[in-house]
């Protein structure tokens, strides 16, 4: 009996001991989601709460377009009361007062439609469709400046990983060399003097990792942040190996510029606010005509004083007519027409269409400005990617010089041709013109993401193999 229960239950542990290790490997597979800077930039466009009032903005938008074509139908209303009264109250079969308990009810049904009003509402339906247009435009800024500045933080991420494995691998050079030392200083070989320095110089460079390792840090706080993930998220971004290749054959500031101007949504954002004001000027224009509109309304009602005889001697006049007569005798139906003519209004009209005016000006103006400011960035934006391809190249030739002089030092100090204070002073030197050629690197690509921007492209860092190499 023991014997059977052992052999049934070797495969049951057997499928126990499968599924926890899937749950650790699926866990860890999760754990190690490396997210791509096109996944970075949909979290973001998704859950940013920027993004969201944006999006409100735009529904409030549409509801009020929705009002503006509704309001040019008619309106129908209906309403409907019930009274009691005591003491003394008209008799409303006599119009007589008589001090007794009256009941009354009133129902009443009425529609308005304006038939001519300077195209008032016609205009306020463009006016409200431009706005609402201007809004959607806004929104789509919105989600692109986001996705802008989370391509800024990535990048600026994979500058600081790299950064801080230029430092890391500076301090093992150090310490290696501190170890060399010391076996050199213990034969006799150098100074002590010597040893004092270079460790001073390991201490020096293991400050530049801790403040290497908390610039990372909050590179990487700065990005989750933007993304509305709290700290504590098991986040980690993809590390592509990109290197300058050489440089891009960039187009014209004029064609970026004219492709910008078609693309970019602040540009359609001020031309639908122009529309608008043209839009709310005719608005006030139409203010100053005259108005003509009618209205029709059907009611009936019912009172406990109503009765089937008028005549006192008639024994029906202390009989309540009934509500099924009431609601058909007492029916009445009314229809209007009303015409408004504007003549004085203490200068309101008036002020309202000069406003207007101004208003439009005003819209013309920023219009003007939005384009005047976006060829302002796009000529600031391409004189940015030309200057740092220049000072990337610049500090390339730099870094490549300093390594080989510090290669020279570097065997002049470990035979002792050269003391522990030069020597440390080109190894700065070379740890400085490496962390400058990584801010070179990672601003000229950035650069060229800004150029890719201002050209409606997407932001990605997979086409970036027309200007760079693995």
């Amino acid at each position: 009996m023991n014997t059977h229960s052992q052999d049934f239950n070797k495969p049951l542990r057997f499928i126990t001991l499968i599924s926890i290790l899937l749950l650790i490997i699926s866990g860890s597979i999760y754990a190690q989601k490396q997210w791509t800077l096109e996944e970075c930039i949909n979290h973001a466009l998704e859950h940013n709460i920027r993004i969201k009032q944006s999006v409100l903005e735009v529904e409030s938008g549409e509801i009020n377009l929705l009002e503006s074509k509704l309001n040019m139908l008619p309106s129908l209303n209906a309403g409907a009361s019930h009274s009691f009264g005591w003491g003394r109250s008209v008799d409303m079969a006599t119009y007589q007062y008589v001090d007794q308990q009256t009941q009354q009810s009133y129902f009443n049904m009425s529609s308005e439609f304006t038939l001519f009003s300077g195209l008032q509402k016609h205009n306020t339906m463009k006016q409200r469709r431009a706005d609402y247009m201007a809004s959607k435009y806004n929104a789509d800024k919105m989600r692109n400046d986001i996705s802008l500045t989370v391509a800024g933080y990535y990048l600026q991420i994979l500058f600081s990983q790299e950064l801080l494995n230029n430092v890391r691998n500076q301090l093992d050079v150090t310490q290696q060399q501190i170890a060399r030392t010391q076996r050199l200083v213990e034969a006799g070989t150098l100074p002590r003097g010597s040893l004092l320095e270079i460790q001073a110089q390991g201490a020096s460079e293991e400050v530049n990792v801790v403040n290497a390792e908390n610039q990372l840090n909050l590179a990487y706080l700065d990005l989750l942040q933007l993304l509305e993930l709290p700290a504590s998220t098991e986040f980690d971004i993809d590390v592509p190996e990109l290197s300058v290749k050489e440089s891009p054959q960039l187009l014209p500031v004029q064609t970026i510029y004219n492709t910008a101007l078609d693309v970019m949504p602040e540009i359609k954002s001020a031309e639908y606010n122009v529309l608008s004001s043209e839009h709310a000027l005719a608005v006030a224009k139409g203010a100053r005509l005259p108005s003509l509109g009618m209205s029709a309304a059907i009611g009936t009602n019912y009172s406990d004083q109503i009765r089937l005889s008028n005549n006192p001697l008639d024994p029906a006049f202390n009989e309540i007519k009934t509500f099924e007569n009431q609601w058909k005798d007492n029916r009445s139906t009314t229809l209007s027409i009303r015409l408004n003519i504007p003549i004085f209004n203490g200068y309101q009209i008036s002020s309202y269409v000069n406003r207007s005016k101004l208003g439009l000006m005003n819209a013309d103006y920023n219009l003007e400005l939005t384009r005047n400011n976006l060829r302002k960035d796009v000529e600031t934006a391409f004189a940015d990617a030309v200057a740092a391809y220049a000072a990337f190249n610049a500090r390339q030739k730099s870094l490549n010089s300093l390594q080989e002089a510090f290669k020279y030092t570097e065997e002049r100090f470990n035979v002792g041709m050269v003391n522990a204070i030069d020597y440390n002073v080109g190894k700065n030197q070379l740890s400085r013109a490496e962390s400058d050629l990584l801010s070179g690197k990672y601003d000229y690509i950035f650069k060229l993401k800004v150029l890719d921007f201002y050209l409606g492209r997407s932001l990605t860092l997979a086409d970036m193999q027309d200007f760079m190499e693995d």
